[in-house]
This record gives structure tokens, C-alpha cells and sequence, in this order.
């Protein structure tokens, strides 16, 4: 632009044309210098109609958009993933019917499986739907325990939807099975070495008072015989990570009690907290089903640990090895080892008459196993966690079936409800002993002491392995005892997973320190988010 054009061009002013395209800048500088004033030129007349276009509402809405996105012919979006789901569901019976025939149809096993996998994964997803805010999502499995509870409970619906007990527990000690792996491989060998004295304290010590509160209440109010009361006071010691690690996550992202390491201690010390209850619950189960003297019960919970001990450093170490590091397929392969492997040990440690040592052999096999694969490990456990997707609406869906409203008796409901409510009291004042004079202030040890309240997983995965091993039996005295160990893990499951995830989403922003950095790092990425969006609206509209 020369001298001249320089002196008609206010200072401080950038002229329309900077805006447009190099291309269409150059033409509309042409355009402007042949014009006369009189009429307008080609430059003027398109950067008018620019202005014009700029100014001018969209035609359509984004709704309207995708409303018709969503109803075009062939289907997309919701529509088409409907569409897909359902055919995936008639498509899974009508390939096991033509397989099984009657079994597959109303009344038969696979037919009620079937249809308590569906309804659990729908219970699940129905109460992900309640948002609550400033609350944590509750925890999908209460919706599949729900479901299940009502498929038993329903008359015309519990009529067509049966399932045998001997399928019922195998399903189950499958679902163990799987856990039983995730807890081991979960474990991280260098967070055992680094491990402070308060992880310690928390993860035992809460577990273990508890446990013994349980069976002195069990024995005195509920009267079960001592070592049935240490099986339901183990069922009731563990926390449940399921509950805990997702609410934890959301915490630990919003900088609440991530100076003092709040978010970290709870889901380091959870998996070492299920590990104990697990084992003390295998113990306490094998000296409950042997005969002999007092004596003898010890030595024979002695052995049973050895046993799963060495038979699972054994295993595990096989799978470090084999197969080797340099054959094809080398996730999948070590997959099927570990997951038949764990199975294999659930079911014959049952059989051999040694039921407490199959969980602790999958416990200690997973671990080794794990501290050799490396970086392959991380593979090998989605996997897993894919299984235990399939699983879990299954674990929890038949736990719930298990309970019958009819066969509840209201004395033995109210005994079980002031167990559990006495057991969890004593914890939580456990808890805030355990984490005294760690360096928490008084807010963060009353969060710690609620936050180590949930109970879930574990209870399902052997709340019921005692009332199982007693159907085996054939002992009806047993077998209500098992009932009533069953009985108080699934009011423990629907009573203190909702109470707890609730307690941490309220008291966590209040009662925890939020990080000044991580606010200082929010407000910057907001920020530089509003940019960005702003600056996408502009180009958009440039583009347009």
C-alpha cells in the first residue's frame, strides 16, 4: 500500500479486508483503489455480503439436526444402536435355544440367567442415571443387587426365572475367582516396600477390631457358634474398592486432600484390607467345616494356609516363566493361565476338602505372576477386567436372588441390621485411631473414618461361599447359619455402598484442603478454555 493510501488509513485502525482469505485480500485492495465512490465495487459488494451472511441465524438448530441425523433411513445415532442392542439380546437366546432347547425357555437355568444378566446390567445403568450435584455417581452394583432382589421377590416373574443352586454357586465362585485375581494383580510390590506405618494401621487394624465385634455380636445376639461368627466378621471387615477408588478419582482430580495424600492412602490400603479379610474369611470357613478338636481346627486353618500359600508361589511362578516372553499371542495366553489356574484352585480346594486355601493360592499366584510380567501386566489385567464386566452384573444380580422376603424373619432382620450398625460404629472409631498422629488435622481423620465405611464387593464374592459349602454338606443347621451370614453381607451391600459414597461426595469438598496449585491450575485452564472456544466460534464463522 503506498504513501497516499497510508494517509487515508486512521491510525490504529485494521482495515476490514485483514480479516478475509490473502486471496480475496488482494482483489478487494484492487477493487478499492479503481473505485470512484460512486458505485460500489466488486470488493465492497463482497465483503457486504459477508456482513450480511455473519448476521443472518442458521437455518436449522443443532436439535433439528440431529433429529433428523437420528431418524434417517438407514438408522444412525440412538437409533441405531437401539436397534443393534436389542437384535444383539434375541440374537444371544436364540442361539442358546437352538443349542439347549428347553433349558433356554422360561423356567429353565440358562433361560433365568439370561434374563438376571440383562436386568442387573439395566439396574446398573438405571442408577447411574441419578445424578445428584455435587455428588458422586452411586455405585451401578446396588442397582444389579436391586435387580436381582426383585426377580426373587416378584411372584410372576421369580415363577419363570429359575435358577439351580448348583449353578447359582458355580457362577459366583467364578466371579471370585476373577476378583481374586484383580486383588493380586492390583498389588504393587514397591508400594509394600514403601509403605508407612499409617497404611499399615489403616489397612489392618480397622479390618481386624471389626471382625471381632462382628463375632462377639453374632455369637451373643444372633447366636452363631464362635467360628461362624468369625466368617461373618470377616465378611463384614473388608471395604469395598468399588465404592471407594471411582470417589477417591473424582477427589484426587479436584485437588481435594491431595497435599496430605488423603485420596492415595484410601486406595492404597483398600486392596490390602480385602486381601486380610479374604484370608481370615478362607481360615475361619475351613476350621468351621472340619472336625476334631479345637486343637486340631487350628492347626488344620494353619495348614490351609500353607497350602494355598505354596501351591499359589508354585503356580505363580510357573506363569513368569510360561510361556515364554517371546511367543505369539503372549497377553492372551498368560490371560487363560492365571484366570484357569484361579479357577481350578477355587473349585478343587473345595473338593479336597480345604476350602480355604483356593482364594489364597489365586491371591499369591496373581501377585508373583504379575511382579514378572512388567509392562505386560497392564495388558493382561484389562483382560481381566473385561471379565469381570461380565461377571460382576451376574455375582451381584444372584446374590440378591438369594434373598426372600418370605423366608425373612423380622427378629432376624432387626438382629442383623443392629450387628451390622454396632460393627460400623466401632470401625469408624477404629478408623480415627488408626490415623492419629499420621499428621492429619481433625477434618481429614473424621473424612478418613467415613470414607472407610462402604462394604460390596468382597461381601458378594464370599458372602455366600459359606452358605454354598454348607448346601454341600447337606447340614440344615449349617445352612441357615450360612443364611444369616449371607443375610447381614446383603443389608450390609444395600445399606452402607449408597450412605457411603454420599458421605464422601459431601464431606470431601468440606472437610478436605483443596490443592492452591490445582486452583490456580483450574482457573488457567478455564481460561485458556473460553479462548479456545471463542477463538473456534470466530474461525467457524470465518470458515462459514
Amino acid at each position: 500500500m503506498g504513501d497516499e493510501d497510508k494517509a487515508i488509513q486512521p491510525e490504529g485502525l485494521v482495515p476490514p479486508t485483514a480479516y478475509l482469505p490473502p486471496e480475496t485480500q488482494e482483489q478487494s485492495v484492487v477493487n478499492f483503489k479503481s473505485a470512484d465512490g460512486n458505485e460500489p465495487t466488486k470488493g465492497s459488494n463482497l465483503l457486504n455480503s459477508r456482513e450480511k451472511d455473519l448476521q443472518e441465524p442458521p437455518c436449522e438448530s443443532n436439535h433439528l439436526h440431529r433429529l433428523r441425523g437420528t431418524f434417517a433411513c438407514p438408522p444412525h445415532g440412538l437409533l441405531s444402536r437401539v436397534i443393534t442392542n436389542v437384535t444383539m439380546v434375541v440374537l444371544l437366546w436364540a442361539v442358546v435355544w437352538s443349542i439347549t432347547g428347553s433349558e433356554c425357555l422360561p423356567g429353565g437355568n440358562l433361560f433365568g440367567i439370561i434374563i438376571l444378566f440383562y436386568c442387573a446390567i439395566i439396574g446398573g445403568k438405571l442408577l447411574q442415571l441419578i445424578k445428584l450435584p455435587t455428588l458422586p455417581p452411586l455405585p451401578p452394583l446396588l442397582g444389579m443387587l436391586l435387580a436381582g432382589f426383585l426377580i426373587r421377590n416378584i411372584p410372576v416373574v421369580s415363577d419363570q426365572v429359575q435358577i439351580m443352586h448348583r449353578w447359582s454357586s458355580s457362577l459366583r465362585n467364578i466371579a471370585l475367582s476373577i476378583l481374586l485375581v484383580r486383588a493380586g494383580l492390583g498389588l504393587d510390590s514397591k508400594a509394600l516396600k514403601k509403605l508407612k506405618g499409617v497404611c499399615v494401621r489403616l489397612s489392618m487394624g480397622p479390618c481386624l477390631v471389626e471382625a471381632c465385634t462382628s463375632a462377639l455380636l453374632a455369637h451373643f445376639l444372633m447366636g452363631l457358634p464362635w467360628r461362624w461368627g468369625f466368617i461373618l466378621g470377616f465378611v463384614l471387615g473388608a471395604v469395598s474398592p468399588a465404592v471407594v477408588v471411582p470417589s477417591m478419582l473424582l477427589l484426587q482430580g479436584g485437588g481435594y486432600g491431595v497435599e496430605k495424600g488423603v485420596p492415595t492412602l484410601l486406595m492404597a490400603a483398600g486392596s490390602f484390607d480385602d486381601i486380610l479379610a479374604i484370608t481370615g474369611f478362607n481360615t475361619c470357613l475351613g476350621m468351621a467345616f472340619s472336625t476334631g478338636s479345637t486343637v486340631f481346627n487350628a492347626l488344620r486353618g494353619v495348614l490351609e494356609v500353607v497350602i494355598g500359600a505354596a501351591t499359589g508361589s508354585i503356580l505363580g511362578f510357573f506363569i513368569q516363566y510360561f510361556p515364554s516372553s517371546d511367543q505369539d499371542k503372549l497377553v492372551w495366553e498368560r490371560t487363560l493361565l492365571v484366570l484357569g489356574f484361579s479357577v481350578l484352585a477355587v473349585f478343587s480346594s473345595v473338593y479336597f476338602g480345604f476350602p480355604g486355601s483356593g482364594g489364597l493360592c489365586t491371591l499369591v499366584m496373581a501377585f508373583l505372576a504379575g511382579m514378572g510380567w512388567t509392562n505386560k501386566k497392564a495388558e493382561v489385567e484389562k483382560i481381566i477386567a473385561v471379565a469381570w464386566d461380565i461377571f460382576q452384573p451376574l455375582l451381584f444380580g444372584l446374590i440378591g436372588t438369594e434373598v426372600s422376603i418370605s423366608s425373612l424373619r423380622p427378629e432376624t432382620v432387626g438382629l442383623c441390621i443392629a450387628t451390622l450398625c454396632i460393627a460400623v460404629l466401632i470401625r469408624i472409631l477404629t478408623t480415627f485411631l488408626m490415623v492419629c498422629f499420621a499428621g492429619f488435622n481433625l477434618k481429614e481423620k473424621i473424612f478418613i473414618s467415613f470414607a472407610w465405611l462402604p462394604k460390596a464387593t468382597v461381601q458378594a464374592a464370599i458372602g455366600s461361599v459359606a452358605l454354598d459349602t454348607a448346601r454341600s454338606h447337606g447340614d440344615k443347621q449349617l445352612a441357615e447359619y450360612g443364611m444369616d451370614v449371607l443375610t447381614v453381607a446383603f443389608l450390609a451391600i444395600l445399606i452402607t455402598a449408597p450412605i457411603g459414597s454420599l458421605l464422601i461426595g459431601l464431606l470431601g469438598p468440606r472437610l478436605l484442603q483443596k490443592a492452591e496449585h490445582q486452583n490456580k491450575v483450574g482457573e488457567e485452564w478455564r481460561r485458556n478454555s473460553c479462548t479456545l472456544l471463542e477463538g473456534e466460534r470466530e474461525n467457524a464463522e470465518c470458515n462459514d
